[in-house]
């Protein structure tokens, strides 16, 4: 998630798909690397201070090195593309990528280190031992959180994170506003550059393992996640503007049929897409599935709180109304991780014939 912040900073205010950036956290984890392992030796073994001085020194050196590092990417390879076609970023992207990984090959080499966890090897068990929850994994949950508040908090009141956001909608609007562009963008990949230090280093202290690659395949899995956020969020679209659709059908049309009806497309939706379009996987026909599943939800919930009424007396209809809450909150929590587990175990195509039937059987 910390990765993928980067990813959509830099795309919504720059439009550049930073495609380096995943190497950018295998030069942190290396900073910080090489900096914990030079300052241990200077404090007792089993001290407070051994533990925690390293460590803070390290995640601070890998910070302050990659946000240089982002700055100067953004100075010499992305400024001179600000009006190239995107195909041109995208290749000089890929160029900065394999420059950073063949650089780290020739300075470190292509052993694998072994990475010392900056939080410690500790975990919390619970559940009589069943669950076990590693000092790591709380404190990158914890660091994601405090991220996130942050940059919210920035983008919002800050001068700075103000020009972000009006970069983010009109480049020329802004720059006629006094606002600089360059800088603005210059800021912004040096924020995500600091970004990926941090993720770097929770990503080696989970998985100790640091070698030239190891920022690649976690750059992919976040540039996909931020791709995933987009189209979640594009999908809130159509659920604002067919909520009034959604109430006004449940006040002129039988109930039953509306949700008959949607049942029924929405079955013959998720059946048609395993039908021609799970196998090949194309981020397009997922992306209009779940706006087109976003907008049946928005018709459909109206029909369903409408019907509440004529289910429930009047002296229990605020019971009822909150147990349909309470379902629909549950569905929302359960739904993704369920769908994980059974994508992981079982694959996507048997989810979608369960998923088509049970629509059927609703309807």
């Amino acid at each position: 998630a910390i990765i993928a912040l980067g990813y959509t900073m830099v795309y919504g205010i720059a439009t550049m798909l930073t495609f380096a950036h995943g190497d950018v956290i295998m030069v942190g984890a290396y900073i910080c690397f090489f900096t914990m392992s030079g300052l241990s030796g200077s404090f007792e073994e089993g001290s407070l201070a051994g533990a925690v001085v390293p460590a803070l020194a390290g995640v601070l050196l890998a910070m302050v090195v990659c946000t240089v590092l982002g700055m100067v990417i953004e100075r010499l390879a992305y400024k001179p593309l600000r009006q190239a076609p995107s195909l041109a970023v995208l290749i000089t992207a890929i160029g900065v990528s394999y420059f950073l990984q063949n650089s780290a090959l020739l300075l470190w080499t292509s052993n694998p280190k072994s990475f010392s966890s900056v939080v410690g090897t500790g975990s919390i068990k619970l559940l009589d031992g069943q669950l076990t929850i590693t000092h790591v994994a709380l404190v990158t949950v914890a660091a994601c959180i405090v991220i996130m508040l942050g940059l919210t908090w920035f983008t919002g009141h800050t001068r700075m994170g103000k020009a972000m956001r009006a970069c983010s909608e009109d480049k020329a609007a802004a720059q006629l506003m006094g606002i600089n562009v360059n800088s603005t963008i210059s800021m912004t990949f040096a924020i995500g550059s600091a970004l990926a230090a941090i993720a770097g280093v929770l990503l080696c202290s989970t998985y100790p393992s640091l070698m030239p690659t190891t920022g690649a395949l976690p750059g992919i899995k976040a540039f996909t996640a931020a791709v995933f956020g987009g189209i979640l969020a594009v999908s809130m679209v159509p659920t604002i503007l067919c909520s009034p659709l959604g109430g006004a059908l449940a006040d002129r049309v039988p109930r039953q049929r509306i949700m008959w009806g949607l049942d029924f497309f929405t079955a013959a939706l998720v059946l048609g897409y395993g039908l021609f379009f799970a196998s090949r996987g194309t981020v397009l026909a997922v992306g209009v599935l779940m706006v087109l599943l976003a907008a049946i939800q928005a018709l459909y919930q109206p029909s369903v709180q409408a019907s509440i009424p004529a289910l429930a007396s009047e002296e229990h209809l605020p019971a009822a109304n909150g147990v349909v809450a309470q379902v629909q909150a549950l569905a929302n929590l359960l739904g993704p991780i369920l769908g994980g587990m059974l994508y992981g175990w079982v694959g996507l195509l048997p989810m979608v014939a369960v998923g088509g039937a049970c629509f059927f059987c609703s309807a």
